[in-house]
């Protein structure tokens, strides 16, 4: 019934786009001048009868699920005479799994009824959205035919509508920012309120347990966030030392050296790079780089842990060359050539006028390769979790088995939560605390960007 749903209003809306175009042509054909030309009356058609339709839709279908469920719920005593919220949750749950088709074991009858019930009502709901949506269609194409006329301002009204959209949708991203950023405080509060701040930022010890008994180590300060840090940050580091390197020369030498031909080969092999899922380059630590180095080192004597920072650091290393190619890539590309010849002009070779008037001049760009690649070493997790491992240790070595801020988070949301201890609340604070910390790289790179920018604008 959706699907049906979505193909009338699809039907609907290219067809008012149709019949306000032939409107308007035809009123051109008579010899009379329009105020806008007749795709403009199309467009308005069209967006006027989409935009209302899609939102009701959007509103229904979010609002039909709570409320048929809470009446259904109401309807049931044995859901009623329940005082437990985690039970009539249990039993709604059971009526979802029975009513999708998914039935486990002998369920009661009267579970069976209210699934049957659950979907009648569900069909009903969606039939009479149908009936909605199809009145208001029908309403919004009447209304839009009328509007074709010559003096009608198609275009005004047509573009007023798209930054309206537009705007909503910047509107849409702030709200999404800060409704994150607001339930990462409320949480981080609460989780405050068991562990004390100056614990968290400063304990040299994470192990998220509840304590059992008075004497476990849980109860003395497992919560301090400053292994999982120094994990995230030695993986970042190792990773950067490799890609930034790498990712820069590489891009250098396609811009400037390499001949059309090798550009044209090497660019794809970077863009696949960069397409390949972030599990695949876990399984190419796991099966290559962790055994490979842990060979080398038993070689040369050293103490290599079965899961190391520098093979999940090396590879992540590999998965960000792309990102910072391509980006200093575009930046060197978007240097004006009279700068170039200006070098040359005056006597410098072809390499000091890459290193000092190109590669300054583009430092904007290749600051922003960077910091992506930072930022998605910092988010990542798949790599980590199976090259170095879940294990927080107060090292730098990048020999060393470690842990980051991201494996951390999806290990404590694990299974079946609930959002009234330490252990799952402290999932926030770590959130929050990456928040904070990628904040402040950004800030400190906008700033290096617009000093730059100041010089050679």
């Amino acid at each position: 019934m959706i699907t049906l749903a979505f193909l009338i209003l699809l039907a609907a809306s290219v067809a008012a786009y149709v019949w306000n175009y032939r409107a308007a042509q035809s009123i051109r054909k008579q010899g009379t001048r329009l105020s806008s030309v007749s795709m403009y009356h199309g467009l308005y058609a069209l967006l006027v009868v989409l935009i209302p339709v899609v939102l009701l839709m959007l509103l229904w279908l979010s609002l039909q699920e709570p409320l048929l469920e809470r009446v259904l719920m109401r309807s049931l005593p044995q859901a009623s005479a329940l005082d437990d919220a985690g039970a009539r949750q249990l039993i709604l749950a059971e009526i979802r799994s029975i009513a999708g088709g998914r039935i486990f074991g002998q369920p009661e009858e009267w579970m069976l009824v209210a699934a049957e019930r659950l979907n009648q009502m569900n069909q009903y709901a969606d039939r009479a959205m149908i009936a909605v949506q199809l009145i208001l269609v029908t309403a919004l194409f009447w209304m839009c035919s009328r509007r074709v006329s010559a003096s009608f301002k198609a275009r005004e009204k047509t573009e007023s509508i798209v930054n309206k959209i537009l705007g909503a949708c910047c509107i849409v991203a702030i709200l999404t920012t800060a409704g994150i950023f607001i339930s990462l405080v409320l949480e981080t509060v609460r989780f405050l309120s068991f562990v004390p701040i100056t614990e968290f930022l400063f304990g040299l010890n994470w192990e998220p347990q509840i304590p059992m008994r008075e004497d476990q180590v849980a109860a003395e300060g497992a919560f301090g966030w400053i292994p999982v840090l120094l994990g995230t940050l030695t993986i970042t580091a190792v990773a950067m030392f490799i890609a930034a390197p790498v990712g820069l020369m590489s891009a250098i030498y396609l811009n400037e050296f390499a001949p059309e031909f090798i550009r044209g080969i090497c660019k794809p092999i970077l863009e696949i790079l960069a397409g390949v899922p972030t599990v695949v380059y876990g399984f190419f630590a796991i099966l290559v780089v962790v055994p490979a180095i842990r060979n080398v080192g038993a070689l040369i004597g050293l103490s290599v842990s079965p899961n190391t920072a520098l093979a999940a650091g090396g590879v992540m290393g590999i998965m960000l060359i792309p990102f910072i190619s391509s980006f200093a890539d575009d930046a060197l590309s978007a240097v004006p050539k009279d700068l170039r010849d200006g070098s040359l002009a005056l006597g410098a070779t072809r390499a000091e006028t890459i290193l000092k008037v190109v590669f300054p001049a583009a430092i904007p760009g290749i600051v922003g390769g960077i910091l992506l690649a930072v930022s998605r070493a910092i988010g990542e997790t798949m790599i980590v979790v199976m090259a170095a491992g879940l294990i927080a240790k107060l090292t730098i070595n990048p020999l060393d088995s470690v842990t980051t801020v991201t494996v951390q988070i999806v290990t404590l949301l694990i299974g079946d939560t609930a959002f009234d201890n330490p252990k799952t609340l402290a999932a926030f604070a770590l959130g929050m605390m990456l928040f904070i910390v990628t904040l402040s790289i950004n800030v400190l790179a906008l700033r290096i960007v617009h000093k730059y920018r100041e010089v050679y604008d």
